[in-house]
């Protein structure tokens, strides 16, 4: 692993000779952020060594380089998933590959399925907190100390003081904002409506498939995180019944601008 990341970092460095600062990793249709960025380098992940390929719609599958007003970003418009087929280091090779192109504070976006009464379909959710019900786990087999310690103290896997700003900034902008526990599990299907339930009673508020690995390969190397993520279903018997993918990309595209505001001022401030 250690090889194919400074691999894939030296290869990145060498076509780009950028340093961001910033890391986005942009989910199910919320790739349109990087039209705020101005963008100097964009790498298809099928030109870089050692890099998996996105294979789900409304993931694109490159990775941008550029800034916003001044603040140097990479930004991955299309992330992996373990559903894929792809084992939890590879889904994560990413985030390790950021680090050592200079990244300090990692921003995650999602989309995932609310069992909070209070949210609804549209209601952008800042994640507080997550629980790991994925079958693998990204740091599983022999530790490479260089990369990080062994044991993981995963008690603010979402910086507070990134929160508290983005919390902060929404209010300046008037974007109603949320917060909440993500579970994350397997996928690809959409949970069953018992399954919905079990997420409500363990004290999650949302649901997905993404971002949970991503987000501890980011704490093992002490990054700085935040998670976003956009409510496009609501788990329960009334809009269960009819929800598919495309459903999914609509609503996250139709809360997409606040988001890309939201994700744009806090890369500014912070």
């Amino acid at each position: 692993m250690w090889e194919q990341v400074q691999e894939t970092v030296s290869y990145i460095k060498g076509k780009t000779n950028f340093t961001p600062e910033y890391g986005v990793i942009l989910g199910s249709g919320l790739g349109g952020f990087t039209e705020d960025i101005q963008i100097e380098h964009t790498l298809p992940y099928n030109e870089i060594p050692n890099f998996p390929v996105s294979t789900v719609q409304g993931h694109k599958g490159a990775l941008v380089f550029g800034t916003i007003q001044g603040k140097k970003v990479v930004a991955m418009q299309g992330r992996f998933h373990f559903y894929e087929g792809y084992s939890m280091k590879e889904v994560t090779f990413p985030v390790r590959v950021m680090k050592y192109l200079g990244v300090e504070k990692l921003i995650v976006s999602n989309a995932s399925g609310g069992v909070n009464p209070n949210f609804k379909v549209g209601s952008i959710v800042i994640i507080k907190d997550h629980v790991n019900f994925m079958p693998e786990h990204p740091l599983r087999g022999k530790n490479d100390e260089r990369f990080g310690p062994r044991f993981v103290n995963m008690s603010e896997p979402y910086s507070r003081k990134m929160m508290d700003k983005a919390k902060e900034i929404a209010a300046s902008l008037q974007i109603e904002v949320q917060d909440g526990v993500y579970l994350g599990l397997q996928g690809p299907t959409f949970e069953t409506l018992a399954e919905y339930k079990m997420v409500r009673a363990i004290g999650c508020d949302c649901v997905g498939m993404s971002t949970v690995p991503e987000v501890i390969v980011a704490r093992h190397m002490e990054l700085e995180t935040f998670g976003i993520s956009v409510i496009t279903d609501m788990g329960n018997e009334e809009s269960i019944d009819t929800i598919t993918h495309a459903e999914v990309l609509e609503a996250a595209q139709e809360a997409e601008p606040k988001v890309r505001n939201l994700i744009k001022n806090l890369i500014i401030q912070y």
